[in-house]
């Protein structure tokens, strides 16, 4: 199993991009985001890691570089890295075609690293994590569940949807290795229609819809964790999510 990270944006919601680290090198306890990834990912027996990297790209590399992590940590550049995050994810065609399975993961979270944990052990072969602890409204990622199968994966969820549970998507997956090219393909489809700012979510939903049957997902409500896209977010992390975590 290998683990790609989504490391390449720009994050413009949190503010001046020229006056703050990239959402990768924001530093928690004295470590980076990046860093922790990192740490947890190796802990849970992941040895090889991909980012995607565009936006300060020297600044994530010199981190790397600091962890003495080159032998492990691979970066792919995203050339088109101001566009949708589905670019950044084709980016990694090669790694999504290597027949290996893969946890897939944003960069921007702050996490107790027992959600990695339970994702990498898990028996689910193509696995959503889903916290039903979570602020209703446009910004989240929503998993929506019927009879044990996730039913969509959206922000917008058709009004009226029925459905057994409803909860946030943290931004980390695990998909098979089968999945996994199938994910490529999804991706170069919104890639070839020139839809370069269509978020990565639209190309694991289209899957979703394809074989419903072939993903499930695990409850991680009540473990911590916050996805950092606004400068309050970072102040909550640092103020509610870090005491909480189990390795800090």
């Amino acid at each position: 199993m290998i683990a790609i990270i989504l490391a390449a944006g720009v994050g413009r919601r949190l503010g001046e991009t020229d006056k703050r680290p990239p959402k990768s090198l924001l530093r928690f306890g004295g470590k980076s985001l990046l860093q922790r990834h990192i740490e947890d990912l190796q802990r849970y027996g992941i040895e090889q890691i991909y980012i995607t990297v565009g936006h300060q790209v020297q600044a994530i590399e010199d981190e790397i570089g600091s962890l003495d992590l080159q032998s492990r940590v691979t970066t792919v550049y995203n050339h088109h890295y101001i566009k949708g995050s589905v670019i950044s994810l084709w980016s990694m065609r090669d790694q999504l075609t290597g027949g290996e399975d893969i946890v897939l993961m944003d960069t921007g979270v702050l996490y107790d690293d027992r959600i990695i944990e339970k994702l990498t052990r898990s028996e689910i072969s193509n696995c959503f994590l889903l916290d039903r602890n979570f602020q209703p409204g446009d910004e989240p990622v929503k998993i929506c569940i019927r009879d044990g199968i996730p039913i969509e994966f959206r922000k917008q969820i058709p009004a009226g949807l029925s459905c057994e549970t409803c909860g946030e998507s943290v931004g980390f997956f695990r998909f098979s290795s089968q999945t996994a090219t199938r994910l490529f393909q999804s991706c170069k489809y919104y890639v070839s229609q020139h839809l370069d700012e269509t978020p990565y979510e639209e190309a694991i939903r289209d899957l979703r819809l394809e074989t419903p049957t072939e993903f499930g997902f695990l409850d991680i409500t009540g473990l911590p964790w916050i996805e950092i896209d606004f400068p309050e977010d970072i102040e909550r992390a640092e103020r509610t999510i870090l005491p909480q975590l189990t390795t800090v």
